[in-house]
């Protein structure tokens, strides 16, 4: 039948191979005049009966009696027991070796773990004195002062190692009162440009009450129609209404509004489509004709000093007017229309488009005077280029990916946390560390030209 665990003869064997595997008592049992190169043999035939028994437990494991299973599994256990003993007598006499006043305290946590497992062991003060190498006043000082609070605690609880500090929450709840408009996700990014990195589901945990995940979102990787592959290569441009301080409401015989000045004014906005940054902007009284728009982009080509290869506009009678189309074909650009009804056709200026009317047209008066709004949108315009982090572009600013600079979310991250290793992940992206971990931080809160609505968020080390 071969070879079985039972007729090894190692049932009992590896327990009393393990305790000669100590010098002191090898040397203890050497007769006189034995060559030192017993020793060396010694442990080479502790490391031969380790092999022997790996191999003759290998078939026992795999009998068909489950007696010589079991046999197999309850003397590997005993097996370990051994060696975990005898590793255990090695460090602790290392340590007895060291005076009592000289030896290094226990942590509060591992305070705490000691009288737990005094408790659980039902071990009187000088037993445990005893076993983890203190005084018995020690572990009576420890019980006495078990119900004390604060961080200065003798006994402490353990805290988990991801948890963020305190005040990490009120930074965020804090943000969120400063900026009620942003989301989750825009305070993660936001707040990484700053150098501390939380992830969206954390904010949110942080925030109360929490939001809902939009379950009916579209992943933007399979339905992405444009592509770009370098700034000023596909420009988007579109036109809007903005409503004045008049607005629309007014009564207008025969009780109809005219879209234009002085209940609206008509906006044109152009989008880079690869850094999402806007590129400039028109304003005018009414609907604009084909030569408005021809003579905004000729202004815009002298600001920027190019224009794209490809223009994406509507089916507006701007856009398909012969002369703008002549313009088109002038100037070596290729037109193309957005598909009626279809995602991601012309989403980008249009979702540009919203996030400006809902930061900033409706958030203040919009001014009847031209120069008025010019001056608030040129404002609004700058801090959305330079200083709000974009979704589609994972934290990064229009401006850090159309002109190629290093993004403020790669740059070294504070990390609050005491006891985080420094080279673990955290929410991406992921950076270095900046300092040591465990760095206390004040939330500082700027406003572009002092208007609420277009906040600048850094974070500073706590004095």
């Amino acid at each position: 039948m071969g070879l079985t665990y039972a007729d090894s003869g190692l049932g009992t064997g590896p327990s009393e191979i393990t305790m000669l595997a100590t010098p002191k008592r090898v040397g203890a049992l050497l007769p006189k005049g034995w060559p030192s190169r017993v020793r060396s043999a010694v442990v080479h035939a502790i490391s031969m009966s380790n092999v022997v028994f790996a191999v003759t437990r290998s078939h026992a494991e795999n009998h068909f009696n489950a007696r010589i299973r079991i046999q197999a599994e309850n003397d590997r256990l005993r097996r370990e027991l051994s060696l975990l003993t005898e590793e255990l007598r090695i460090k602790d006499s290392r340590m007895e070796r060291i005076p009592p006043q000289r030896r290094p305290h226990y942590p509060p946590v591992e305070r705490l773990a000691i009288l737990e497992l005094r408790a659980a062991r039902a071990w009187s003060l000088a037993e445990t004195a005893r076993r983890l190498l203190v005084t018995p006043l020690t572990v009576a000082s420890w019980n006495r002062r078990l119900d004390d609070e604060g961080p200065d605690a003798l006994v402490q609880l353990e805290e988990p190692v991801n948890r963020f500090p305190d005040f990490v929450r009120y930074l965020v709840r804090r943000l969120k009162t400063l900026c009620p408009s942003i989301g989750s996700r825009r305070i993660a990014r936001i707040l990484a440009r700053a150098g501390l990195h939380l992830g969206a589901t954390t904010v949110r945990r942080m925030l109360r009450p929490a939001r809902k995940p939009d379950s009916g979102s579209i992943r933007r990787d399979e339905l992405r129609i444009v592509t770009a592959t370098r700034p000023n290569d596909v420009w988007h441009v579109d036109l809007t209404t903005v409503p004045t301080a008049l607005g629309f409401w007014l009564p207008w015989s025969p009780h109809a509004l005219p879209q234009r000045w002085p209940f609206c004014w008509w906006l044109a906005v152009v989008v880079d489509h690869y850094s999402r940054r806007a590129v400039g902007f028109a304003i005018f009284k009414s609907e604009p004709a084909a030569s408005d728009v021809v003579h905004f982009f000729d202004r815009l080509r002298r600001a920027v000093g190019c224009l794209p290869p490809h223009l994406i506009t509507d089916h507006g009678p701007q856009f398909t007017a012969d002369s703008f189309r002549r313009w088109c074909r002038r100037r070596a650009v290729r037109q193309r229309f957005g598909a009626v009804g279809r995602y991601g056709s012309i989403a980008v200026v249009e979702r540009f488009i919203r996030s400006m009317k809902s930061e900033c047209t409706r958030a203040i008066l919009v001014s009847w005077r031209r120069a008025g709004l010019v001056h608030e949108l040129g404002h609004y315009v700058a801090w959305f280029n330079a200083d709000r982090p974009h979704e589609w572009l994972r934290g990064r600013t229009p401006d850090e990916v159309y002109f190629g600079v290093m993004p403020a979310v790669r740059k070294p991250r504070f990390e609050p946390r005491p006891r985080w290793p420094r080279r673990s992940p955290c929410a991406r992206p992921q950076a270095l560390v900046r300092g040591r971990p465990g760095a206390v931080l004040e939330l500082r809160v700027d406003y572009r030209a002092g208007r609420k609505h277009l906040p600048i968020v850094s974070l500073k080390r706590a004095a």
